[in-house]
């Protein structure tokens, strides 16, 4: 019998922004059964190492520097939905100029938009968000530290 990889385990593999996005989804697929809301989750595919010529085609196609990592088509707390810029938690960058602009940007629209470090602050926030914590959503946008 193989043991079961934990949300935990993967964000300790390496400890990546990769890693905690990973674990954030293995998260979100082990509580969609009860929270159906999370199977809309999605993630865009913005960032990462690439060609020229990859890049210069993704470009064209409209993929633009800043948009966040994550989001979620449910409206809740008079927003459309939720924006989420994931962060390794240990040590990880603070959010580029863009994605700060792209934040603001979305919540001029009525998005909620938030920069999480490691994949336990986004699942928190995700359950916030949704109805699921006795904390409130806050309007607006919001930065979740993670915890180990």
């Amino acid at each position: 019998m193989s043991s079961m990889i934990t949300p935990t385990k993967l964000a300790n593999s390496t400890s990546d922004e990769h890693s905690h996005q990973v674990a954030l989804m293995q998260w979100v697929l082990w509580h969609a059964q009860t929270v159906p809301e999370l199977k809309l989750l999605f993630a865009i595919p913005n960032g990462g190492s690439r060609d020229k010529r990859t890049a210069s085609n993704l470009k064209a196609e409209g993929v633009k520097a800043g948009v966040s990592d994550l989001m979620l088509p449910v409206a809740r707390h008079n927003r459309h939905g939720l924006f989420i810029e994931m962060k390794k938690f240990d040590g990880g960058s603070g959010e580029s100029k863009e994605q700060k602009e792209w934040g603001e940007s979305m919540h001029g629209q009525a998005y909620g938009y938030a920069c999480c470090h490691g994949w336990k602050a986004a699942a928190r926030l995700l359950m916030q968000y949704l109805g699921f914590s006795e904390i409130a959503f806050p309007d607006g946008i919001k930065h979740c530290e993670g915890d180990d």
